[in-house]
């Protein structure tokens, strides 16, 4: 059973000389995006994610509130002889307000299917691939995005590879705010997340709340809807899914997580029903690592894990991705802070390529 993964990590390795010291890259400057008027009703932003047993979600945005909310799709270029109609939803954020946003889930789809499709029935053709029914899947993995010139590095190394699906443990945009930087990453990530689906959970640069105002994860939810329905969750901040042999749990750094919260629930029961004939690799993607050598961010993640790591090893996880830190790291298998042949593989992906650059210091723990 092979299971593959393409970490999209700035990793540099150099030989030890005595003459220099490295010297980590400095981060880049924001993407500049020019202005590029097009049709109120022509399809934007769009992107794609699982929604359920073979079956996928097209999400778009268009300027025009009367375009329908249709997918059209096929096998075949130009032969559409499917479609399904979804819903659509806006929001408001102080003076900003959304475009139209149209999700729409399509279906019985076939496995490692190359499919054809157009979106409220006119715009250009896009096309996408589903993932296998079985081994082998690869993922692509990249968190804390954002919109600089290190994110477009890291996409289009993505771009080059061959992947089924792309996991993002959280920070997307980093629109902080700035509610037209979401429109704009959308386009920026539009030419792949079209094409597989991306698999999303919230970072602390979605909270974007204003107290008395505006609630948290607004703007999020109402962009990245995930399958949180389809999993028995009742929050978009945490779901689960299957794909090819594998279930894979994202969990809200940001969500309730005590004992009594809906979100703890909802994991011990997502975890009992899992069957590992069916899936045998089980993986936990979460925005702030519970294992983390590096000074930023150190013991944000204690108090989720105190809670919730001893549901992860009973149910024998094999992998838990995490971002939030601006580094590449990986763990042994561990569990309560001490090596275990039982434990979870840890990886920390989260130098996807955001304004705030990479991490530096480490800290070392007895």
């Amino acid at each position: 059973m092979e299971l593959k993964f393409v970490l999209t990590a700035f990793v540099f390795i150099s030989a030890t000389v005595t003459t220099a010291e490295y010297i980590r890259p400095q981060p880049r400057r924001t993407l500049e995006f020019p202005w590029d008027p097009k049709p109120s009703s022509h399809p934007q932003q769009v992107h794609i994610s699982l929604a359920g047993d073979s079956h996928m979600r097209v999400t778009w945005i268009t300027d025009d509130e009367s375009s329908p909310s249709v997918v059209e799709y096929g096998t075949s270029p130009g032969g559409y002889n499917c479609g399904a109609e979804g819903e659509s939803t806006s929001y408001r954020y102080l003076f900003y307000r959304s475009g139209k946003i149209h999700h729409t889930v399509i279906g019985p789809l076939e496995h490692d299917t190359v499919y054809f499709y157009r979106c409220g029935r006119q715009g250009p053709e896009f096309e996408f691939k589903t993932p296998p029914a079985q081994f082998p899947i690869t993922f692509a993995v990249a968190g804390d995005l954002g919109q600089t010139g290190w994110t477009k590095s890291t996409l289009d190394h993505i771009g080059q590879c061959k992947y089924d699906v792309h996991l993002l443990p959280g920070d997307l945009s980093y629109a902080d705010y700035m509610q037209h930087r979401w429109d704009t990453f959308g386009e920026l990530v539009q030419p792949l997340a079209s094409a597989r689906p991306w698999m999303v959970t919230q970072g602390n640069h979605e909270k974007e709340s204003i107290p008395l105002i505006m609630d948290a994860f607004q703007s999020y939810n109402a962009r990245w809807k995930m399958p949180f329905e389809e999993s028995g969750s009742n929050s978009n901040l945490y779901y689960s899914f299957d794909v090819a042999g594998a279930h894979l749990i994202m969990l809200g750094s940001y969500a309730d997580y005590d004992e009594y919260s809906d979100q703890y629930r909802w994991l011990k029961d997502d975890l009992s029903k899992v069957d590992r004939k069916k899936t045998p690799w089980l993986l936990v993607l979460l925005h702030v690592p519970w294992y983390n050598s590096n000074e930023a961010h150190q013991g944000e993640g204690d108090g989720m894990m105190a809670i919730m790591e001893p549901l992860v090893y009973a149910a024998s996880v094999d992998l838990v991705l995490a971002g939030h830190v601006h580094a590449y790291e990986r763990s042994i298998r561990v569990n309560n802070g001490k090596p275990d042949p039982c434990g979870a593989v840890y990886i920390t992906i989260g130098d996807g390529g955001n304004k705030e650059g990479l991490a530096h210091n480490i800290c070392f723990m007895n």
